[in-house]
């Protein structure tokens, strides 16, 4: 297994570990069967329990 010949300096610790940074989840807008728009996560069955326009959950 490699073993590092020096000690990592705080700057390079510090650099690399600026990079972790959370994302926003992704929101799209769409519309709604009352034509206002709503925004969803995409991927998600909505609350209706409907997905891609098909019914995917029992009421």
């Amino acid at each position: 297994m490699a073993v590092p010949k020096r000690k990592t300096s705080r700057s390079n610790t510090r650099h690399r570990r600026a990079q972790w940074k959370a994302k926003l989840p992704q929101i799209n807008k769409v519309m709604g069967r009352d034509g206002r728009p709503e925004f969803v996560v995409p991927h998600r069955v909505d609350a209706d329990g409907e997905y891609n326009g098909r019914r995917v959950l029992e009421p």
